[in-house]
Parts: C-alpha cells; structure tokens; sequence
C-alpha cells in the first residue's frame, strides 16, 4: 500500500523524465498506474500515444484524463503523471491564455489530486531554460508553467532534475 508522497521529475525535453519516473514507479510496485495529461492533436500524436501506451507494457493502468486529475480514486497506488506541461496546457487554452485563472485552477486540483493517500510521481518540463521567445503568448505560458512548478516543489517530498538521462537529486 502506497503512503502519501509527492515526487517532481523535472528537466528538458528528452532528457529522460518519463523514463526515470516509469522506473521509479516499477520499482515501487508491480502495478503502477499511469495518468497521461495529454489531448491528441493530430495523427501523429495519437501514434505517438500508442507506442507509449504499448512501450510502458500490460502491468500498467492507463489513465487519459486531460484536466481533472483528482477524479480518480488513487488511494494507495503509486501513479505517474506525465505530464504538467501538458496539463497547464490544456488550461490555459481553454482559458482563452488567462495565466491568473488556470494557475488559480491547476494548484485547486493538484491540491485535490495532492490530498489523496498516494505516491505521485509529477513529470514536469523546465520550459524557462531557454532565451525569451519573442512570442507573447509562450511567454505567458513560460510564466504559468514556471509558477506552477514552484508551487508543485514547495509541496514536494523529493525533486529530481534531469539532464541527459542522468538524475540529479535536488531535494
């Protein structure tokens, strides 16, 4: 039975967070669950979810859910989520790109999500590493996802920070 934890696997893209994470549920269980934040855009992205769905193998529970996380009973069980930057996603655009309202709506539901008896395993992406894009609205978007990971870490029992498919501890 999983006790309540929070982990944020964080870092750049490919740098290896959804494997690490995937291990680390492996290790704690023959049975993790799965909770896959993405919407499917186009075909190539459904392929792309398919050959995920079928890499991660039978032994998981596979959750698609694009906003309501805390919908689930996950009492007990050790679940990914994979991944944030896609969560904070889907709310700012069904917010029409109001940064006040979605974070106002994601930190309600990691909170809920949060208060389950379970150990969470967050995939985050370090979008703000890069320069400034010249765009404004990835720049808003940088900001929702960069203040959204804090409060995410201020709440976080372990931090991992990813580079180049090695693991760096960070709390």
């Amino acid at each position: 039975m999983a006790k309540k934890h929070i982990v944020l696997v964080t870092g750049g893209q490919r740098s290896g967070k959804s494997r690490y994470a995937q291990k680390l549920a492996l290790s704690l269980t023959d049975n993790p669950v799965y909770l896959a934040t993405s919407r499917v855009w186009d075909e190539e992205f459904r392929q792309r979810v398919l050959r995920h769905q079928a890499d991660r193998g039978a032994e998981w529970t596979n959750i698609e859910e694009d906003k309501y996380l805390s919908g689930y009973d996950l009492g007990g069980r050790i679940v990914v989520i994979d991944c944030v930057t896609l969560w904070a996603t889907n709310f700012f655009f069904d917010n029409e790109g109001d940064i006040s309202r979605s974070l106002t709506e994601l930190k309600d539901e990691f909170d809920k999500l949060a208060g389950q008896d379970a150990y969470l395993i967050f995939v985050t992406n370090e979008i703000g590493l890069g320069g400034i894009s010249p765009d404004a609205v990835q720049r808003r978007f940088t900001d929702l996802q960069g203040w959204l990971n804090q409060y995410i870490v201020s709440r976080a029992d372990e931090v991992v920070f990813m580079v180049s498919g090695i693991p760096m501890k960070v709390k």
